[in-house]
C-alpha cells in the first residue's frame, strides 16, 4: 500500500527507480562508468538539454506541447551574440536574446490560445521558422564568438563540475517550489487536468498557458546560451533534434502526455537517463544507432510503468473508499 501511495504522490518516481537500476547495470557493462572523469563527461552537456525538459514539461503539465524548443534553442543565443558583435555589452544582449525567445513563446501561444490551433501543429510551424530565422539573421555564416569575455560565473569549473549545473540545480529549485507551493503552480497542474473545470474555478486558462509557452521559450533560449558559452561558437544548426529529446526526457521522468502531471525532478531525471545511455554505448562501443532505440524502449517502459502505477493506486483508493 504504501508503495503504491509513493507512485500516486510523485509520478517521477518510476524514472528515479529506472535511474538507480540503470547506473548499477551500466557499472557491470564498464569498469569506466563510474568514474570522476566520466560522470564529469556526461554532466557537461546536462544542464543544457535539462533545461529544455524542464520547460517542456512544466508546458506539458498545463495541456500543450512545443516543438520549436530546437529552433529556439539556436535562435536567442544567435540574436545575443550578433549584439555582442555590434558592440552592445554582455548582459544587454543576454537580455535581448531570451525576449526573443520570450517573443517566440508569445506567439506560440497566441496562435494555440486565440486561434485555437493545436501546440502541436502551431510550434510545428514554429519550429521552421525560427530555424529559418536563425539562418537569415546569421547571414548564411556563424558570427565569431567573443573570445576575450568572462564566462567562469556561468560555465567555469568547480573542481569536476561546471558553474552551469549549479544554475540548472537553483533554477530547478525555484520552479519545482514554484509548481509545488505556489498558488500559479496549482493552476498549472489544474489546467492540465481539466481546463473546464478549472475555467469554472475562476482560473485564467489563456494567462496560464500563456506563461508556461514563454517560460518554456526562455529555458531553451537560456540553455542555447549556456551551450554556447561552454563550447565558445555559434552554429545556426545548434539545437536540432533537442524538442524530440526533451519531450523524451519529459515523458521519461513521468509527465503525462494529456497534462497534468510532472515534475522539474522527473524532467532533469529524464535527462540523465538519455545521457547515461549515450555515455554507455560509446563506452562499450555500441553501434551508436541503437541509442535512438534504448531512448524509445525507455520512453515505452516508463509510461507503462507509470500507467500501471496509476491504476493501482486508483484501484486501491477505491477500494479503501469502499472498506470506508
Amino acid at each position: 500500500m504504501r508503495f503504491k501511495k509513493i507512485f500516486r504522490i510523485k509520478p517521477d518516481s518510476s524514472a528515479l527507480l529506472m535511474l538507480i537500476a540503470m547506473m548499477f547495470a551500466f557499472s557491470l557493462m564498464s569498469p569506466f562508468f563510474l568514474t570522476f572523469g566520466n560522470f564529469q563527461i556526461v554532466l557537461q552537456p546536462i544542464p543544457e538539454i535539462a533545461l529544455v525538459a524542464i520547460g517542456v514539461t512544466i508546458l506539458m503539465i498545463s495541456g500543450e506541447f512545443d516543438l520549436s524548443v530546437g529552433s529556439v534553442f539556436a535562435l536567442s543565443p544567435m540574436v545575443m551574440v550578433l549584439l555582442m558583435s555590434s558592440g552592445v555589452p554582455l548582459p544587454i544582449s543576454m537580455i535581448g536574446g531570451l525576449a526573443v525567445a520570450a517573443l517566440v513563446g508569445f506567439v506560440n501561444a497566441a496562435i494555440t490560445i486565440r486561434l485555437g490551433i493545436p501546440s502541436f501543429i502551431a510550434t510545428l510551424g514554429m519550429l521552421f521558422m525560427a530555424r529559418s530565422l536563425t539562418i537569415v539573421i546569421s547571414g548564411g555564416f556563424p558570427p565569431p564568438f567573443p573570445r576575450d569575455l568572462d564566462l567562469w560565473w556561468i560555465v567555469g569549473k568547480v573542481d569536476l563540475l561546471r558553474v552551469s549545473i549549479f544554475w540548472l540545480l537553483g533554477i530547478g529549485i525555484i520552479l519545482g517550489v514554484w509548481l509545488r507551493k505556489f498558488d500559479f503552480g496549482s493552476w498549472i497542474f489544474a489546467t492540465g487536468g481539466n481546463q473546464e473545470a478549472a475555467r469554472d474555478m475562476g482560473i485564467n486558462v489563456k494567462l496560464v498557458k500563456t506563461t508556461t509557452f514563454m517560460l518554456c521559450s526562455v529555458l531553451a533560449g537560456l540553455a542555447g546560451m549556456i551551450q554556447v558559452f561552454r563550447i565558445k561558437a555559434i552554429v545556426p544548426s545548434m539545437g536540432t533534434g533537442y524538442e524530440l529529446t526533451a519531450i523524451a526526457a519529459a515523458v521519461i521522468g513521468g509527465a503525462a502526455l494529456s497534462g497534468g502531471i510532472g515534475s522539474v525532478v522527473g524532467a532533469v531525471i529524464g535527462a540523465l537517463l538519455i545521457a547515461f545511455i549515450e555515455n554507455i554505448i560509446i563506452l562499450t562501443r555500441v553501434d551508436a544507432n541503437w541509442f535512438r532505440f534504448a531512448v524509445g524502449a525507455m520512453i515505452v517502459i516508463a509510461v507503462t510503468i507509470n500507467k500501471m502505477a496509476r491504476d493501482a493506486s486508483n484501484r486501491s483508493k477505491f477500494k479503501d473508499n469502499e472498506d470506508e
